[in-house]
């Protein structure tokens, strides 16, 4: 290269120089949030809040597009898979007959047992056409929005919205009480999680405080049978018959605790959950006499269960669950 290709070049990078100068000076001089603001010593800078978990922002999938889509999916694959790998048998509906004959039937949040990732599949299936048009699942946020592409599917197929279930507080309140708002019927699990062995968990009470917040009706719904399809720790569905079985919606009192309230929704499923094994009067007579067998199973004691639940994770590979040999601890 010649000296006088090297002073063109040199001429031409002055002119961009400048060039680039004239533009940045002015926005400079403007400061934030044209550049980024200076930060006094001693103050520790936030960390950014990530897009992923109960951060994600699922407004996009309710617009008109993503719900022409969701429908499509909802009302094909996802209620065909159901009817097909567990093909539910549906009690209970008369007693919503005063909701659904309604003009405008209000939401409501519907409460369901959860055995299952299928259980979902099968609320979908379940669900009277009248809230299933706009419905929203309550999904952990650790689980189906730890990721991107997890989160898009969560939300598109199945309109679901992130919940932190470590510390469930006042953003999730708001999003779903905004939700209900908007005409939304609800699924949220109060079990939190799916069961670990087959036997139910003590509900939690977010189905009740959300009721009580938005004077929105419940309804305890009995999910029998997911687990043994696609139970916590299988890799792929074994198909077989379930049944669901929907309550009368409940609404808290006049000065009910949501404690209280959300005692009245575990015993509501509890007596679904006798009425789908048994049969509808044995169920009412049991609970009248206060016998009604509990969702949590025999009375053992925490240690009893916590052993069980160890024992089941020794577990071969490829998710095979092989029957263990039990033996008792020595207890001295």
């Amino acid at each position: 290269m010649t000296s006088s290709h090297i002073k063109r070049a040199q001429r031409l990078a002055g002119t961009a120089e400048r060039a680039v100068s004239q533009v940045t000076t002015p926005l400079r001089n403007f400061g934030f949030p044209y550049r980024i603001p200076t930060v006094p010593r001693g103050v520790e800078v936030p960390p950014e809040v990530a897009g992923l978990g109960a951060h994600y922002d699922t407004e996009w999938a309710r617009r008109p597009l993503a719900s022409g889509v969701r429908g499509i999916i909802t009302e094909g694959p996802i209620r065909l898979a159901a009817r097909v790998l567990a093909n539910p048998e549906v009690a209970g509906l008369d007693r919503l007959s005063d909701l659904t004959r309604m003009e405008d039937p209000p939401p409501v949040i519907f409460a369901p047992t959860h055995h299952s990732h299928f259980d979902t599949g099968v609320m979908i299936r379940s669900i009277p056409t009248v809230w299933r048009r706009q419905l929203v699942i309550a999904a952990a946020a650790d689980y189906f929005f730890d990721k991107k592409w997890k989160s898009a599917i969560s939300a598109l197929s199945l309109n679901a919205v992130p919940i932190d279930r470590e510390s469930a507080g006042r953003t999730s309140s708001d999003l779903l009480s905004g939700l209900i708002a908007d005409g939304y019927s609800l699924v949220i699990y109060p079990e939190g999680g799916r069961s670990p062995d087959g036997w139910g968990q003590s509900f939690k009470g977010g189905a009740a405080f959300l009721s009580s917040k938005t004077h929105t009706p419940v309804v305890p719904v009995f999910i029998d049978g997911t687990g043994a399809i696609f139970g916590k720790g299988m890799k792929r569905p074994k198909p077989g018959n379930t049944k669901v079985v929907f309550g009368s919606a409940l609404s808290p009192l006049d000065g009910e605790s949501t404690r209280r309230f959300n005692t009245r929704i575990e015993a509501a499923v509890t007596v679904l959950g006798d009425e789908a094994i048994t049969d509808y009067w044995s169920a009412r007579q049991r609970a009248a006499r206060g016998t009604s067998p509990v969702l949590t199973g025999p009375e053992y004691t925490s240690w009893r269960r916590d052993w069980d639940l160890a024992d089941r994770r020794k577990l071969g590979a490829a998710g095979k669950r092989r029957r263990q040999k039990r033996t008792w601890p020595d207890l001295g």
